[in-house]
């Protein structure tokens, strides 16, 4: 039997990004899902907006803390297990079935699933660690399936904001989030303290997200940094709660030295010159300082919801559909498309072009899954830049590819 599940979503000044997440969430194959979005006024009127708002608790916030945010989202929450997910990520329909799974272990109070980066294929983030100076490390597992990892001396299993989930009883119980971590570490700090407490936490590699890195105060759409102080501010503080004093200079030298490396590649590129370099390195040094000043208090536990359980309307068990062919067949297809959405359908549209273009997946704002690229073009970025293909062998190929994450479909061509 399927737990009740509770996804929180974060939303600041992108409404679009929210809609667009929510669209995905409605399409999940989980059958027991509640929805609760914390989001500021542009964020509640673009969910005011959608015909299943009343199914979703809705909270208004609107201050640059995430932490803050997410722990109101866990206060209303009913769910066994809290789900979260950010505005500018979509989930793929499997996400909750594969990210649930290991919780059938009483012993697993934490899981994190992978995450797609913006083509859609690659990943940005698969298992990692992190250790007490916030240093994450790759972690070794089988892609196949979940792996449930007890925690390990002076490093835990680090679950990614944008995909993880955790036991409500859980995170209530140790106050949530920490809000003086407002943007950045905020969940590497929660893995330490699960860590420190003697959680297992299980990564779930089948469990997959599309992030796509939409703009914000501190990023822009490029991803090239626009303000630092919140990150220098965020290590800073995890250095004092877990950093022995003795380590702390050292780890702060590291990561500085990072950071620069970062802002001069950037400058390589061409989105920052030499004056954005001395104008973010100058708000790093000044979210040291605010990051030292911060308080650290003990968090007290978050109260159990006034409301029950509110269901949210997703689709599981809901027939696949694929809809394959060329590139100059986009208009038909994608109105083919649509209309399989409305009928209820979890739908993909393949469009490949006579060449070896490389392939993206993006997820529509009118509720589909959309792949593009050559049909001799690579897919998985690990496979040959050129491979001979016939065009229903790759289409069948493409449909094993992500079959786990999104389900088995029924393919119509359009060659």
């Amino acid at each position: 039997m399927a737990l009740p599940v509770s996804v929180v979503v974060v939303s600041r000044h992108r409404p679009e990004a929210l809609s667009r997440c929510l669209t995905g969430l409605s399409q999940l194959d989980y059958p027991d899902v509640e929805l609760v979005v914390v989001a500021c006024p542009a964020g509640l009127a673009a969910l005011a907006a959608r015909a299943d708002a009343p199914q979703v608790k809705a909270i208004p916030f609107d201050e640059a803390n995430i932490s803050t945010a997410r722990n109101l989202g866990v206060a209303a929450a009913a769910g066994a297990v809290i789900a979260f997910i950010d505005d500018d990520a979509v989930p793929e329909p499997m996400w909750l079935r594969h990210l649930t799974a290991p919780f059938e272990d009483e012993e697993v109070a934490a899981a994190g699933g992978f995450v797609l980066g913006r083509n859609g294929i690659s990943f940005q983030w698969r298992a990692r660690t992190v250790d007490r100076a916030g240093q994450a490390a790759p972690l070794a597992v089988d892609d196949s399936h979940a792996t449930v990892l007890p925690p390990v001396p002076d490093r835990a299993i680090r679950t990614e904001g944008t995909n993880m989930a955790v036991r409500r009883a859980v995170l209530a119980e140790m106050g949530g989030f920490d809000p003086a971590f407002r943007f950045f570490h905020d969940e590497a700090d929660l893995n330490m303290r699960l860590a420190a407490a003697g959680h297992a936490t299980a990564i779930v590699p089948l469990a997959q997200v599309h992030h796509g890195f939409a703009a914000s105060a501190r990023r822009a759409r490029d991803r090239s940094p626009r303000d630092l102080t919140e990150i220098a501010a965020s290590q800073q503080v995890f250095l004092r709660k877990h950093c022995p004093p003795e380590a702390r200079a050292a780890a702060w030298d590291t990561f500085r030295a990072e950071q620069h490396l970062r802002l001069l590649r950037w400058m390589q590129r061409g989105p920052l010159d030499p004056l954005d370099l001395r104008r973010l390195m100058a708000g790093f040094q000044r979210g040291r300082r605010a990051g030292e000043d911060r308080p650290l208090h003990t968090l007290p536990p978050i109260h159990a919801p006034n409301e029950g359980f509110r269901p949210f309307p997703t689709r599981p068990d809901a027939p696949r559909r694929l809809f394959a062919g060329r590139p100059w067949q986009a208009p038909r297809l994608r109105a083919e498309a649509e209309k399989a959405v409305r009928r209820g359908e979890i739908v993909t549209l393949i469009l490949l072009s006579p060449s070896a273009l490389y392939h993206r997946v993006r997820f529509a704002g009118e509720g589909y899954w959309e792949q593009t690229g050559g049909l001799f073009g690579r897919s998985q970025r690990q496979a040959p830049i050129f491979q001979p293909w016939r065009f229903t062998c790759r289409i069948d190929a493409e449909a094993r590819r992500f079959a786990a994450p999104r389900g088995q479909f029924s393919v119509t061509y359009r060659r």
